[in-house]
């Protein structure tokens, strides 16, 4: 018996994630980042990086975005649709 395991890409994850959240009002980029965390804890893209990934895909989904994860800059949260 062989399984076969495909490998996971943190582009692929923020892609599933925001097509689970398709129904949702808006996807939070901090619960975003934090479950790509918490999934692939070796991830060596850095925060800003996954923002934009999630982002993206968001535009391509017609899901709105709530930039809510904190910024080395202070800049408040925005929300976008």
């Amino acid at each position: 018996m062989t399984s076969t395991f495909h490998t996971v890409t943190v582009e692929k994850a923020a892609e599933a994630y925001v097509r689970s959240r398709g129904k949702a009002q808006f996807l939070s980029i901090a619960q975003a980042i934090r479950a790509i965390r918490t999934l692939m804890p070796a991830c060596k893209t850095t925060d800003h990086e996954l923002e934009e990934l999630l982002a993206a895909a968001s535009i391509i989904h017609g899901v709105p975005v709530a930039f809510d994860a904190k910024t080395a800059d202070g800049v408040e949260p925005r929300l976008h649709s």
